[in-house]
């Protein structure tokens, strides 16, 4: 995999060219931000709504986190199983059938932003809202791709082993496994549409050729 510097600028910049003409083609474009949360794929889905809405396109933000199962579900395999973090934590169902296929060609375009509150482990009763056209679902999560989830467009943030690391709190190491064996057997580095190198911030770097 080659990969080229380039400026947090530039990129969001370019990036936001190619989402908004995916955008202009399919009327409205699902968008991926993937990540482990020490790549703070949240800050870069946040970053890219201002961009996207001066090229005149509407966006949605949605994150996978307000998609989590039930506590009963989620952690019935212990609080802190990595396998239970890659199969149990994100309802991919849900995902799929109130976000992503409303999204889609024969979709009605009306989301639901978000299902559940982990806080208080209930549901959060949210009420629908419609993303108008051409516009860009941008949804950030962790660990999102081998789930079947129709997306037209996948960013992966990607840290290196020790970058990983370093950056994850040493509470949530025990998920450090989780997202090894998520690059191991779904391989985001070659999935992924865009794949970025964020071990330093300020100074990434950009997947140059599609791998696939």
């Amino acid at each position: 995999m080659r990969l080229r510097p380039i400026t947090p600028e530039r990129f969001v910049d370019e990036l936001a060219d190619t989402l908004a003409a995916g955008a202009r083609e399919r009327s409205r474009l699902r968008v991926a931000v993937d990540g482990a949360p020490a790549a703070r794929p949240e800050e870069l889905a946040d970053t890219l709504v201002d961009p996207l809405r001066l090229r005149g396109i509407a966006t949605v933000r949605v994150s996978a986190w307000d998609f989590q199962r039930p506590a009963s579900v989620r952690l019935e395999r212990g609080r802190t199983n990595p396998a239970a973090r890659s199969a149990d934590w994100v309802d991919a169902g849900a995902l799929r059938r109130e976000v992503l296929l409303p999204l889609g060609e024969d979709g009605n375009g009306y989301l639901l932003p978000a299902l559940w509150d982990t806080t208080t482990d209930r549901s959060v009763r949210a009420s629908r809202q419609p993303l108008p056209t051409p516009g860009v679902l941008l949804l950030d999560g962790e660990l999102l791709l081998g789930r079947q989830l129709p997306f037209d467009h996948v960013v992966h943030l990607w840290l290196s082993h020790p970058a990983l690391a370093r950056k994850t709190p040493p509470d949530e190491h025990w998920a450090l496994p989780a997202y090894q064996r998520y690059e191991r057997t779904v391989n985001p580095l070659v999935v992924a549409d865009t794949v970025l190198r964020v071990d330093e911030p300020r100074r990434p770097a950009l997947r140059v050729a599609t791998e696939r």
